[in-house]
């Protein structure tokens, strides 16, 4: 059987491998602490539930939805406008996407051809490269470095790569290296942006959790912002409704129509009970939402405090849910410390690596369990001496 070559493009997908693993010590009797995805443990609030369960109640809402419902569209205006001070956002200049997975997969094809550059974040979230491959184009890796505090750095990047590039992803606060960026990085992400004549795909997924200073905010509030590119807003970290696949593509709206018009041949659109929930979260009380984040932190302090404490380097972890270690002792070999720390531990982390290159001699961690848990897991990383 012939299968075609843009499968050759992905390595195996890590974390299959280590939840199979996973399995295995569980099975084995062992006690094992998963930090290795990102899904949260906090529950989605009742009245989102509620929302979805009443809408499913009625018929017509399991027909094909084919749209997004104008109440869902002037939602996320207003959200825009109340949470992030941003009131140019107009229903014609957002789409729902099936999670922003699916949505950066869309926009990448939707703006770029084969042989085209594209500008990825390395390290990165894996579908930001994955988007990009799918489409043709080619990435360019900048790098995101501790000395640079794993922000943006446009200065590093050659005149003649940005003058071919079409698109760049930026993530902030980003997965998986925590950084959370600043109003200088992003005027600079814009200026570069007009200057090279390169659409700014910004992911948002985590403008809620964000520790140690002002609230989280988005990129399109920044002036020239809606000029030059799109945001992702999720709805899946703030709300935890990962599974339900809540997620916005908002900004030009010639970008936004491209996207639209390509995902319409292959997509139906958002079910309707599920636009009816992202509607309620939208419209809805948000204090959850800040408690939420506090815990967040209080579990950011356990795990950080915890490894300090035990000899590694205080771990970069600004925003996100996510931790970025670097491993002790100067160890380069992420994917094999990965292997040797859960057998000998039962700690499941992500080898740093499978982030992109400038991720090796790392480990990512996610916040998911609460403090006390966290603090069991480094005593077994100390007790394994690692």
């Amino acid at each position: 059987m012939h299968f075609s070559k843009r499968l050759d493009l992905f390595g195996d997908e890590v974390f299959a491998s280590l939840n199979a693993r996973r399995r295995k010590l569980e099975a084995a009797g062992r006690t094992v602490y998963d930090l290795s995805v990102g899904t949260p443990d906090f529950e989605p609030p009742a009245h989102v539930v509620n929302a979805l369960i009443i809408s499913a109640q009625h018929p017509e809402n399991w027909r094909y939805s084919l749209h997004d419902k104008d109440e869902l569209l002037d939602a996320v205006c207003n959200y825009y406008q109340d949470r992030f001070g941003v009131s140019d956002i107009t229903p014609e200049m957002v789409m729902s996407c099936r999670g922003t997975q699916e949505g950066m997969g869309h926009v990448c094809a939707a703006l770029a051809d084969p042989g085209d550059i594209a500008l990825i974040p390395d390290p990165c979230y894996p579908v930001f490269a994955a988007g990009t491959l799918l489409a043709g184009a080619e990435p360019y890796y900048y790098h995101l470095t501790a000395e640079h505090n794993f922000l943006p750095n446009v200065a590093e990047i050659p005149d003649e790569v940005a003058d071919r590039a079409r698109y760049m992803v930026v993530s902030l606060p980003a997965n998986p290296v925590g950084s959370v960026g600043t109003p200088e990085v992003y005027q600079e992400i814009i200026a570069f942006a007009q200057d090279h004549d390169i659409v700014i795909i910004h992911d948002n997924a985590y403008s809620d959790i964000v520790f140690d200073g002002p609230a989280g905010g988005s990129f399109l509030s920044y002036p020239g912002a809606l000029d030059v590119g799109v945001e992702f807003l999720s709805l899946s970290k703030s709300f935890n409704v990962t599974g339900a696949r809540l997620s916005f593509l908002v900004g030009r709206s010639d970008i936004v129509a491209a996207t639209r018009r390509l995902r319409g041949q292959v997509d139906f659109g958002m079910f309707y009970p599920e636009q009816d929930a992202a509607i309620a979260a939208l419209t809805g009380p948000r204090d959850s939402v800040e408690r939420q984040r506090l815990m967040y932190q209080e579990r950011r302090d356990a795990l950080c405090d915890g490894l300090e404490a035990i000899g590694w380097e205080r771990p970069n972890a600004h925003g996100s849910m996510f931790v970025w270690a670097r491993i002790p002792h100067g160890r380069m070999d992420s994917v094999a410390f990965v292997g040797e720390l859960m057998e000998r531990s039962g700690v499941i982390v992500t080898p740093g690596a499978s982030f992109g290159p400038s991720g090796e001699g790392y480990v990512r961690m996610a916040l998911v369990m609460e403090p006390d848990r966290l603090r069991e897991a480094v005593a077994a990383i100390e007790q394994a001496g690692m």
